[in-house]
Protein backbone atom coordinates (compact mmCIF):
# COMPACT_ATOMS: atom_id res chain seq x y z
CA UNK A 1 0.00 0.00 0.00
CA UNK A 2 0.73 3.77 -0.13
CA UNK A 3 2.80 4.73 2.59
CA UNK A 4 0.58 7.28 4.24
CA UNK A 5 -2.31 5.22 3.82
CA UNK A 6 -2.19 4.04 7.55
CA UNK A 7 -2.02 7.60 8.35
CA UNK A 8 -4.91 8.65 6.03
CA UNK A 9 -7.32 5.82 7.69
CA UNK A 10 -5.95 6.48 11.40
CA UNK A 11 -6.85 10.27 10.85
CA UNK A 12 -9.99 9.61 8.80
CA UNK A 13 -11.33 6.86 10.64
CA UNK A 14 -9.73 6.62 13.81
CA UNK A 15 -8.75 3.53 13.55
CA UNK A 16 -4.89 1.78 13.34
CA UNK A 17 -4.00 -0.42 10.46
CA UNK A 18 -2.56 -3.75 10.85
CA UNK A 19 0.32 -4.36 8.61
CA UNK A 20 3.95 -5.19 8.25
CA UNK A 21 6.33 -3.23 6.76
CA UNK A 22 8.71 -5.16 4.91
CA UNK A 23 12.73 -4.80 4.61
CA UNK A 24 13.77 -7.59 2.63
CA UNK A 25 14.07 -6.56 -0.74
CA UNK A 26 12.91 -10.10 -2.18
CA UNK A 27 9.87 -10.08 -0.62
CA UNK A 28 8.96 -6.21 -1.05
CA UNK A 29 9.31 -6.79 -4.92
CA UNK A 30 7.13 -10.11 -4.70
CA UNK A 31 4.38 -7.51 -2.67
CA UNK A 32 4.76 -5.23 -5.50
CA UNK A 33 4.54 -7.64 -8.21
CA UNK A 34 1.38 -8.50 -6.88
CA UNK A 35 0.11 -4.68 -6.17
CA UNK A 36 1.08 -3.94 -10.12
CA UNK A 37 -1.24 -6.66 -11.05
CA UNK A 38 -3.74 -5.40 -8.96
CA UNK A 39 -3.39 -1.74 -10.47
CA UNK A 40 -3.27 -2.61 -13.93
CA UNK A 41 -6.83 -4.49 -13.40
CA UNK A 42 -7.90 -1.48 -12.19
CA UNK A 43 -6.40 0.75 -14.90
CA UNK A 44 -8.36 -1.82 -17.21
CA UNK A 45 -11.63 -1.24 -15.46
CA UNK A 46 -11.68 2.78 -15.92
CA UNK A 47 -14.07 4.30 -17.46
CA UNK A 48 -13.33 7.44 -17.12
CA UNK A 49 -10.82 9.80 -18.12
CA UNK A 50 -10.08 11.07 -14.49
CA UNK A 51 -10.42 7.20 -13.43
CA UNK A 52 -7.58 6.16 -16.39
CA UNK A 53 -5.07 8.29 -15.28
CA UNK A 54 -5.64 8.20 -11.34
CA UNK A 55 -4.76 4.38 -12.38
CA UNK A 56 -2.09 5.29 -14.62
CA UNK A 57 -0.12 7.10 -11.70
CA UNK A 58 -0.46 4.28 -9.74
CA UNK A 59 0.45 2.10 -12.00
CA UNK A 60 3.96 3.88 -12.64
CA UNK A 61 4.51 4.55 -8.82
CA UNK A 62 4.28 1.08 -8.69
CA UNK A 63 7.08 0.42 -11.52
CA UNK A 64 8.84 3.41 -9.65
CA UNK A 65 8.82 1.32 -6.79
CA UNK A 66 10.04 -2.01 -8.77
CA UNK A 67 12.92 0.16 -10.08
CA UNK A 68 14.25 1.64 -7.08
CA UNK A 69 14.23 -1.74 -5.23
CA UNK A 70 15.90 -3.48 -8.39
CA UNK A 71 17.88 -0.55 -8.29
CA UNK A 72 17.27 -0.14 -12.33
CA UNK A 73 17.79 3.62 -13.27
CA UNK A 74 14.68 5.46 -15.50
CA UNK A 75 17.85 6.35 -18.11
CA UNK A 76 18.12 2.29 -18.36
CA UNK A 77 14.30 1.88 -18.95
CA UNK A 78 14.20 4.41 -21.31
CA UNK A 79 17.03 3.05 -23.16
CA UNK A 80 15.63 -0.40 -23.61
CA UNK A 81 12.20 1.28 -24.28
CA UNK A 82 13.78 2.68 -27.29
CA UNK A 83 15.61 -0.59 -28.50
CA UNK A 84 12.53 -2.34 -28.11
CA UNK A 85 10.35 -0.23 -30.08
CA UNK A 86 12.91 0.12 -33.07
CA UNK A 87 12.56 -3.93 -33.05
CA UNK A 88 9.57 -4.53 -32.54
CA UNK A 89 7.23 -1.59 -32.72
CA UNK A 90 4.64 0.17 -29.92
CA UNK A 91 0.94 0.17 -29.26
CA UNK A 92 0.03 2.85 -31.19
CA UNK A 93 -0.89 1.10 -34.20
CA UNK A 94 -4.42 -0.47 -32.83
CA UNK A 95 -2.97 -4.02 -34.00
CA UNK A 96 -4.64 -6.91 -32.44
CA UNK A 97 -3.27 -10.42 -33.12
CA UNK A 98 -6.67 -12.58 -33.93
CA UNK A 99 -5.00 -15.60 -34.45
CA UNK A 100 -0.97 -16.98 -35.67
CA UNK A 101 -0.78 -19.29 -38.43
Amino acid sequence: MRDKIPQIIKEREGIDVDMDCVKDSDKHLYYLQKKIVEEASELSDAKTQEHVVEEIVDVLEVIDAICFVKNISKENISQVQKEKYEKRGGFLGGFVMKKSV
